[in-house]
């Protein structure tokens, strides 16, 4: 327990909390770009413990939660065929499309199995050779070294009833969406540590100088976030605009070069569709013109599944772009539940709305400031 007992240590935390206070001399508004993140601050009450007129806003960063609603219903197709053996993670199973779930397809009788590597995917794929196989490869970069490796091997092994679902997304384009919206409150980012741990953090330095925004690579320890957002206050009390390192213990400038090295060889960049948000151009990873008898979308006839309209009473897009808060929504925790949710971001374990469900019941129409 030793490597996580360090970063929870609570008199740790307090000595933090306080250098903040004695930091912090005027109101900023800090977003974190991970899922993971606004549940550590969500459950530990990071938020609750800052200096009056610090705002954290919860960003895009859950990957289930960004992916669109027309995504989940050409999963749902896919899987409602007999010929097919859906693969996937379980955080996706209960995310709902336009009708109904990939949870109610296998209810139904769909073979929808959840695995927890695309290689065990693959291994499915070679034990059923009479079927095709479909891999949901959903995630942010951190995911996408795995879901590439799976189409590499399956190519040099000759797997021919492998596919991927393809609904990989990117972080930088998605920060300078953000900054690039009218709306946009976002003076600092804590960036995803784990994301940073793969492709490094050069891509963030030209947005840091070209937005005047600091950026923190955060960790997901309290005290990790504790010294994020501390270095991330600094640098604004101080006028500063840079890209800071708080997770180096794990992360390094450059990244691990292998796994960019597989990707580069698998994907291409894309213009990819955000739930709640619309297209952002470059912000996703599609499956090169080499690897294109692995790509689902392009093995199966989808012409059908288009565009939904996502529902009206959900206002999970505000949410993921940090423009409202999850309690701020009148069908937090009535109308939207875990067990009925009206949006991913209430069903995914990185979801920030399922972040308040858990750790923090407040009544739904309630404004916070953090």
């Amino acid at each position: 327990m030793k490597f996580l007992d360090e970063y929870r240590d609570p008199e740790a935390a307090r000595r933090l909390v306080e250098a903040t206070w004695r930091l912090v001399t005027r109101p900023w508004t800090i977003m974190e770009v991970c899922g993971g993140q606004t549940h550590a601050i969500v459950r530990h009450g990071i938020d609750e413990v800052l200096p009056a007129g610090v705002t954290l806003l919860h960003g895009p960063g859950c990957p289930v939660c960004v992916t669109p609603l027309e995504k989940i219903d050409r999963a749902i197709a896919l899987a409602s065929r007999p010929d097919v053996i859906f693969c996937s993670f379980g955080d996706m199973l209960r995310v709902p499309g336009s009708e109904r779930d990939l949870l109610s397809v296998k209810a139904a009788g769909g073979d929808v199995r959840i695995v927890y590597s695309p290689l065990d995917a693959l291994q499915v794929a070679v034990e059923n050779p009479g079927r095709q196989v479909i891999f949901f490869a959903v995630g942010f970069e951190t995911t996408a070294p795995g879901n590439a490796m799976a189409v590499f091997q399956a190519r040099r092994a000759g797997v021919s009833n492998f596919s991927l679902l393809v609904s990989h997304v990117l972080v930088p384009p998605a920060l300078e969406a953000i900054l690039g919206s009218p709306d946009c409150r976002v003076q600092g980012f804590l960036a995803a540590g784990h994301v940073c741990a793969v492709m490094g953090f050069t891509e963030y330095l030209p947005i840091a100088t070209r937005y005047r925004v600091p950026i923190v690579v955060t960790g997901f320890e309290p005290l990790d976030i504790l010294q994020g957002l501390y270095l991330c206050l600094k640098q604004l009390e101080e006028g500063r605009a840079e890209v800071e390192n708080q997770y180096a213990r794990v992360v390094s400038e450059q990244g691990n070069r292998p796994a960019q090295a597989l990707v580069a060889e698998v994907f291409g960049v894309v213009p990819r569709a955000w739930r709640g948000i619309g297209e952002i151009p470059g912000s996703g990873l599609g499956l090169r013109d080499e690897y294109a008898d692995f790509d689902a979308e392009r093995r199966f006839d989808l012409a059908s599944v288009g565009p939904r309209p996502e529902p009206a009473e959900c206002i999970a897009g505000l949410v993921l772009q940090g423009l409202k808060k999850p309690h701020e929504c009148g069908a937090f925790g009535s109308r939207c539940t875990p067990e009925h949710p009206l949006g991913a971001t209430m069903v995914s374990s990185e979801g920030a709305c399922a972040a308040y469900f858990r750790h923090r019941r407040v009544a739904a129409g309630q404004a916070g400031t953090r």
